[in-house]
């Protein structure tokens, strides 16, 4: 697929120097040419002036995109070759007119266990990092600055949200060092079974979809009706919470512990 130039034509944009607050996730990053500021587009609301649709600077910014370009990219390049239907912000990362990574917000696999991690949540105030894959090659710590930059978007456009979970996966090969880098909180690693099929990994709940339920199609369907082909996998999973209203740490239900580090071998 040629990335290049896919910026949305549909909102054409402008940056205006609202300067935000800083954010610890930039503060081991190289320092950015330009002024950071949010993105606006040029179509006036109803209240006069454009919708915040992005933040950073021209030459690394996070901007609105539209929900089937963000499936596409991802599947054509993150690890899982997957896409998650729950996601609903969808915000690419663009080097001036190049999209050169997708970060994707959304609910977590089972939307209403927010309230056994941060008592009191209701589903429309958290999000989890869903999907994030960027580009090799483009710069010293792109993954951090741009979760640094969708936290700024998300801060604006979605005031209700409190916290933002993710998972660094250990197929990825690392402990979730961009997510310390973020001044995320590390709530402790727990084991979760995957399955591989055809080149594309599934998670067990997807194993475990009864037949005779609406959810019983596409990948559930296609896992379960080949399970002798599909190769079993238990892996680790270490959960990272950015917690937005500092309030709601004092109400999550997990031990907070220290930040995992690579094992030294001797």
């Amino acid at each position: 697929m040629d990335i290049k130039s896919t910026k949305p034509q549909y909102k054409q944009s402008r940056l205006l120097c609202e300067k935000p607050e800083s954010d610890s996730c930039e503060a081991d990053s190289e320092k950015e040419s330009g002024v950071k500021s949010f993105i606006y587009s040029n179509q006036e609301t109803l209240f006069g002036g454009g919708d915040i649709i992005g933040f950073g600077e021209d030459d690394f910014h996070i901007q609105e995109i539209q929900r089937d370009l963000a499936n596409t990219i991802i599947v054509n390049n993150h690890y899982s070759k997957k896409y998650y239907n729950a996601t609903y912000i969808h915000l690419g990362l663009f080097i001036n007119e190049d999209i050169v990574g997708v970060l994707q917000y959304g609910y977590a696999m089972n939307p209403a266990s927010c309230g056994s991690v941060v008592e009191g949540t209701e589903q429309n105030e958290y999000l989890e990092l869903n999907r994030m894959w960027i580009k090799d090659g483009i710069g010293k710590y792109p993954e951090s600055r741009a979760i640094s930059y969708s936290i700024k978007y998300i801060k604006k456009n979605y005031p209700k949200i409190k916290w933002i979970q993710s998972f660094a996966d250990e197929r990825c090969g690392g402990l979730g060092v961009v997510y310390q880098a973020c001044s995320f909180s590390y709530y402790g690693e727990h084991r979760s079974d995957f399955w591989e099929l055809d080149g594309e990994v599934y998670h067990n709940i997807q194993m475990t979809v009864s037949k005779g339920s609406k959810r019983y199609r596409g990948g559930a369907k296609h896992l379960q009706e080949n399970k002798e082909r599909a190769k079993r996998m238990n892996l680790r999973q270490f959960r990272y919470i950015k917690f937005i209203d500092q309030r709601e740490k004092k109400r999550c239900l997990l031990k907070e512990q220290s930040y995992p580090k690579p094992e030294v071998r001797y």
